[in-house]
């Protein structure tokens, strides 16, 4: 089973970083907020930084850097350009957000999504925008970051413990008893 759960995160954090850079190119900047715009693509990079987290539990860092490469070679259909500037942003992103995530995730898994999360978000928002050629404003850093720690980390790792607190409170009969 943890191998099946390690396929499904890798797949869905390659695609996630291809939804992601193909939003982008296809929709610019978006208003998420009064006051607040992102990239299109930033909730399938938010996304992203929770898939990373499972796929290193479930096949380990390695396999962390094959996703990102799977999804910078998908993005060049798209835009080679935006491939340099996602995966450049992708990398230094997963450097901090492991360097955060290994050491805690023995203390919690939401504390290490979490502390790693917000640091990964915030190395990528303003490296892509840079990169990218988008305007680094605080309605543009804002945007990103509330799609990606609010709708992307806040939300999954609430769905989690919820279903976690449930699978506890729920009784376990030994089948046939």
């Amino acid at each position: 089973m943890p191998r099946f759960i390690g396929l499904v995160s890798l797949t869905t954090y390659i695609a996630s970083i291809a939804a992601a850079n193909w939003l982008t190119t296809r929709y610019g900047m978006v208003h998420v907020a009064p006051g607040l715009m992102t990239t299109a693509g930033t909730f399938a990079a938010g996304a992203a930084l929770l898939a990373r987290d499972a796929v290193q539990d479930a096949l380990g860092r390695a396999w962390v850097l094959v996703s990102i490469a799977s999804g910078a070679v998908l993005t060049l259909v798209v835009s080679p350009a935006l491939a340099m500037a996602s995966a450049t942003a992708f990398l230094a992103a997963e450097v901090a957000d492991m360097a955060i995530y290994t050491p805690l995730r023995s203390r919690g898994w939401a504390r290490a999504v979490l502390a790693s999360n917000l640091a990964g978000a915030i190395v990528d928002t303003v490296l892509f925008l840079w990169l990218a050629g988008f305007p680094i404003t605080t309605a543009a850093v804002g945007g990103q970051l509330a799609g990606k720690l609010a709708w992307a980390t806040l939300l999954p790792v609430l769905v989690v413990l919820t279903l976690r607190q449930v699978r506890r409170a729920v009784p376990r009969h030994p089948i046939g008893a």
